[in-house]
Formats: structure tokens, C-alpha cells, sequence
């Protein structure tokens, strides 16, 4: 049955890592249950600290999640219809530009948003859809490092208990 909770946790951890880039997964919190579940095995000591503190580090990056992009759009005076974009546009270039398009995406997406808000200015708009890009990328890369340091975690769990394991 550890074997099972085990190979549950890795593929928490790895949709976590995915979901640090997609918004329809939230990567720290999928990544945390990874943790939660190497933790629920008979092999490992269950540790109640250790797993609260990864649990409230994951609710403040998740709630940071909404508020970063939010910050750099507003700060380079952008609408929520750029903040809509960049993740329309997120999406959008996923899907038909793989990982150029999640680069290029959310950029195009926040200034497609401006531009249907206020068409009429133009360089405002491009200037909240750089600022809806950089707040949508520095909250990746927080989510992106929080659910490597998860996975680091995990598997230095299963490394320290691995003969128990099998």
C-alpha cells in the first residue's frame, strides 16, 4: 500500500510542477498534497510541523498568485481586462505555441485586453500589458521554485526512509 500512496505522491508532485505554469492547476498546493501523501505513509514518521508550514507556505503562494499580476498591471496602469488576458493568453499560447507560448502568450493576451478596454491608447495599453506580463511571470517563477523545493523535499523524504519502502 506505501508503494501506491508513493507513486500518488510523485505524480502530485510532478502535476504540481506543471501546474506552476498552467492556472487551471494550483502547482504549490498540487505538490503539497505529493508532500501530504509521502507523509501519510507507514514508511514515514509522520511530522504535523513539517507539514503545516509547507501548507501555509503553499496558501500564501497560492494567494499571492492572484495578487502579483494584479500588482504589475495596475502598477503600469492596466485594467482587469488585462489581467484577464494574460491568462486567456497564457492558455491560448500553450496550446498553439507549446512553451514559446507561454512566454509570448500572456504578453499578447494582456495587450488584447488593454486594447479592448481603451483602444484609443495604444502605448497604455502596451505599457499595462508589460506589466500584466512581468507580474504574471514573477508569480510563475514563485511557483515554479516553491514546487521544485517540494519535490527536493519529497525526495529527500523517500530517500531518507527508502528502505523501508521496499
Amino acid at each position: 500500500m506505501d508503494v501506491l500512496i508513493l507513486l500518488l505522491g510523485i505524480l502530485f508532485i510532478i502535476l504540481g510542477i506543471i501546474g506552476s505554469f498552467l492556472p487551471v492547476l494550483p502547482g504549490p498546493i498540487t505538490s503539497w498534497v505529493g508532500l501530504l501523501l509521502i507523509q501519510l505513509t507507514e514508511s514515514v514518521p509522520f511530522d504535523w510541523i513539517f507539514i503545516g508550514i509547507t501548507l501555509a507556505v503553499a496558501i500564501v503562494i497560492y494567494l499571492l498568485d492572484y495578487i502579483i499580476p494584479a500588482l504589475g498591471t495596475k502598477k503600469f496602469g492596466g485594467s482587469k481586462y488585462g489581467i484577464f488576458g494574460t491568462t486567456i493568453g497564457l492558455i491560448v499560447g500553450l496550446i498553439f505555441f507549446g512553451p514559446f507560448g507561454i512566454i509570448i502568450g500572456p504578453f499578447i493576451g494582456a495587450l488584447i485586453g488593454e486594447l479592448i478596454n481603451d483602444g484609443n491608447n495604444s502605448s497604455r495599453a502596451i505599457n499595462a500589458a508589460f506589466g500584466a506580463f512581468l507580474g504574471f511571470l514573477f508569480s510563475t517563477g514563485i511557483k515554479f521554485i516553491v514546487s521544485i523545493i517540494y519535490a527536493g523535499l519529497f525526495i529527500s523524504t523517500f530517500w531518507e526512509y527508502k528502505s523501508t519502502f521496499f
